[in-house]
């Protein structure tokens, strides 16, 4: 689970790169503003390396934490789309997630125990 998601993250940290005029326009919808390209590579730059640590399991409880912070967040950010999946402009595509955020939050709370290809877990560390 921790390997899905974090590749279903990779792909929207990386198009922040690639699509960067699809980055702003996501940016502008949901958040209100429109950041630079040289904003956005930053963003980025970060964002997958939180990723990529989360993936292999290192820094638990920070990693887990930030992209599940990270995704509520950009969950939260779609409350219209979710309230309303049929109204004007709507896409029930943004109730997928949902079960990823569900997912991102199990894997927080029995990040302990998630020990599969995990840097923590073969350096001994909860």
């Amino acid at each position: 689970m921790r390997l899905a998601t974090a590749l279903f993250l990779l792909v929207w940290a990386i198009d922040k790169i690639v699509n960067q005029g699809h980055a702003q326009n996501v940016f502008k919808t949901f958040y209100f503003t429109t950041p630079p390209p040289e904003i956005l590579t930053a963003v980025c730059a970060v964002q997958t390396l939180i990723v990529l640590a989360f993936a292999a399991g290192f820094a638990r409880f920070w990693t887990y934490g930030a992209v599940l912070l990270m995704h509520l967040v950009s969950t939260l950010s779609t409350y219209g789309r979710l309230i309303n999946p049929w109204g004007p402009g709507a896409q029930l595509l943004f109730w997928a997630a949902i079960p990823v955020l569900a997912a991102m939050l199990a894997l927080f709370l029995l990040r302990e125990q998630d020990r599969l290809l995990s840097i923590d877990a073969a350096r001994g560390k909860p």
